[in-house]
């Protein structure tokens, strides 16, 4: 066996250590399990029923061009059909359009601290890496075009609202940058936590804009996360070549089932997003109790400001993990004083509370 001269050239990495994997390494289960931006509210009741109904038929491959969840979505989302492309999650649809757009040494800008996994498949398709700091906690859409005029990008990646932050920009914002954006460059929007945003942080939907394709999942307010369904609305050009490189049977008939029935149970998505604001709201009374600092968010997690250095920050993240207690923080600095805290359960609030101060005196406070 001969791998390829960049497969070889890579680290054997992954974006992520999942909780399985620590926990397996702790030998011990996580009594609260807030560090993977999962709903843990779960899926819908309706999505449930349409899932376990579709698990008869789980010996049959689900539709490679995913028919009715496309235009289920289409429909939705007031589009055609020929603009939505279904995926396994966001970050399968992250790594089909590298694949269509970035050839070895080829320009790509996103910012330093951001979303990794973009980084994973630029990386791994031979791409050049360029990253801009963040400004302010937020994502900074005027150096992310700087730097791609001076690199000439042809690819930029911008998450709104921002992981692992929880902060974002309002949709005049987003959509100045969109209009800067230099010629023949494309924004990668990825709006993962759109139906927990506020409804001023989205622009308008236009599938006819060539510059911008934008990207959302069923994984966090749907609480279908262990499904991977994930969907990419642009111009129908961009998303018809999706066909020349994605993994048609990648998406189960029971994953494309519970999709179908999550996107029509809109009580259940009122019901989640009221139980997510809750839980905001407990987890950064919890931090000020603590006397720690929540950053505002429009996502399903919280992002607390230690106050201190990262080398702080990990050492509470660490208390927390010695008391079962799974969280994940920003990984560069400066983002990285903070630790990043999803929402629970009332329960899940009663185990943070209970466990961030003696967490904070280990960690020297």
């Amino acid at each position: 066996m001969k791998l390829t001269s960049l497969t070889e050239s890579l680290p054997a990495t992954v974006p992520f250590v999942g909780p399985e994997a620590q926990e397996r390494a702790r030998a011990a289960a996580f009594a609260a399990r807030l560090g993977a931006n999962e709903s843990v509210f779960g899926p819908a009741p309706s999505a449930i029923a349409a899932m376990e109904d579709a698990a008869r038929d789980a010996w049959m491959y689900g539709d490679p061009e995913c028919h009715d969840l496309r235009h289920a979505l289409a429909a939705h989302l007031g589009v055609a059909p020929e603009n939505v492309v279904v995926g396994e999650g966001i970050d399968g649809l992250l790594g089909y359009l590298v694949r269509l757009l970035v050839e070895p040494g080829r320009a790509v800008v996103t910012s330093d601290g951001a979303y990794p996994t973009f980084n994973y498949h630029v990386v791994g398709y031979g791409g050049t890496l360029h990253k801009v700091p963040y400004a302010g906690d937020h994502e900074d859409p005027d150096a992310l075009v700087s730097r791609a005029r001076e690199v000439g990008a042809g690819l930029i990646y911008l998450s709104n609202p921002d992981n692992p932050m929880g902060s974002w920009h309002d949709a005049a914002r987003v959509q100045e940058m969109i209009d800067a954006l230099p010629e023949g460059c494309l924004l990668c929007l990825d709006e993962a936590y759109a139906d927990l945003a506020p409804p001023e942080a989205i622009p308008p939907l236009d599938v006819r804009d060539r510059r911008v394709i934008r990207m959302r999942t069923f994984s966090k307010a749907h609480g279908l996360a262990g499904l991977r369904v994930g969907y990419a609305l642009g111009h129908e050009d961009l998303i018809g070549a999706f066909d020349r490189v994605r993994n048609h049977f990648g998406l189960g008939r029971v994953a494309q089932a519970g999709a179908m029935a999550a996107l029509a149970d809109g009580h259940w998505l009122a019901e989640v997003r009221a139980r997510v604001a809750q839980s905001r709201d407990a987890i950064a009374a919890i931090a000020r109790e603590a006397g720690l600092t929540p950053l505002p968010s429009a996502t399903n997690f919280v992002t607390v400001d230690c106050g201190r250095d990262g080398d702080f920050a990990r050492a509470v993240l660490g208390g927390l993990l010695d008391r079962d207690i799974f969280v994940r923080m920003p990984g560069v600095a400066p983002l990285d004083r903070c630790i990043r805290i999803g929402c629970g359960t009332a329960a899940d609030m009663d185990a943070l509370r209970a466990a961030l101060p003696a967490a904070l005196r280990d960690a020297g406070e």
